[in-house]
Parts: C-alpha cells; sequence; structure tokens
C-alpha cells in the first residue's frame, strides 16, 4: 500500500483520526461566528449572563489616567461600574459623545480617550455615581 505524499512539499504525512468529542464547530455560515461554552451563535450567547460585574468593593467609580502602552497619549480609565456588559457599552457610547472622542469597553472598564477627569466625574455624580479621581489625577 502506498503512503500518502503531499504534492507540494513531497513529504509523507499521515491523517490522525478523530474522536466525535474533540471536534466542535467555530464557525457557520448561516450564524456566523459560535460561542465555545454553549455551540450558539454570539449573538444568542447566554453564557455571558450567568457572569456577575467586576465592582470595586468600596463601591467608589475611580477615575484612572493611563499613558503607559499608548504611544504616549493618555485615556481616562472609568473603573469599578456595577454595571452589566449592556450597560456598560451603553453608558461608554453616552461619556464618549459628552467629552466628544472615541473609546472602548475592555474587561468590565471604560476608556475615554484624552484627559477628562474632571468632566466624567461631573456627569458621573449627576448619575448618582461616587466618584473618586485616582491615579494620574492625584
Amino acid at each position: 500500500m502506498a503512503k500518502p505524499v503531499s504534492k507540494a512539499t513531497g513529504e509523507e504525512y499521515f491523517m490522525k483520526k478523530h474522536s466525535d468529542n474533540n471536534i466542535r464547530t467555530v464557525y457557520s455560515s448561516e450564524l456566523g461566528r459560535l460561542c465555545p461554552g454553549c455551540g450558539q451563535a454570539v449573538d444568542r450567547c447566554r453564557c455571558g449572563d450567568k457572569k456577575t460585574p467586576a465592582t470595586s468593593r468600596d463601591g467608589l467609580v475611580r477615575l484612572n489616567r493611563e499613558v503607559s502602552g499608548r504611544g504616549g497619549k493618555a485615556v481616562t480609565v472609568i473603573t469599578g461600574l456595577p454595571l452589566e456588559d449592556k450597560a456598560l457599552r451603553d453608558l461608554s457610547k453616552k461619556m464618549k459623545k459628552r467629552c466628544g472622542t472615541g473609546g472602548t469597553v475592555k474587561n468590565g472598564n471604560i476608556e475615554i480617550q484624552g484627559e477628562h477627569g474632571e468632566l466624567l466625574m461631573a456627569e458621573l455624580s449627576k448619575l448618582g455615581y461616587r466618584v473618586k479621581l485616582a491615579g494620574g489625577y492625584n
């Protein structure tokens, strides 16, 4: 029996048999990207609903100014918000619009481009949060 040979390299190769439990679909042309936890489409995934929001233990929302790893550009990071992912994205959108700049939500924190500590502190206080200027604003 002849051994399989790669046409491109001329090297021998052998195909391994995989058991069905080692194979999972990660993308479907009908549904798009699939969640590895539940196998549902990412926009219909319910795995994230079980997670609790990351909050600080003292109930304060902190505003930090960061420049490291950002090419010298300042970013205001809002941490300690007791919100779920959707509400966090909505608040991020409001804050970005208020500051007139861009930003993102990463790891349960809101990052706003530029130094907007005082403005964000006033806006978050209006929404009822206890806010503290922390690292970089002292």
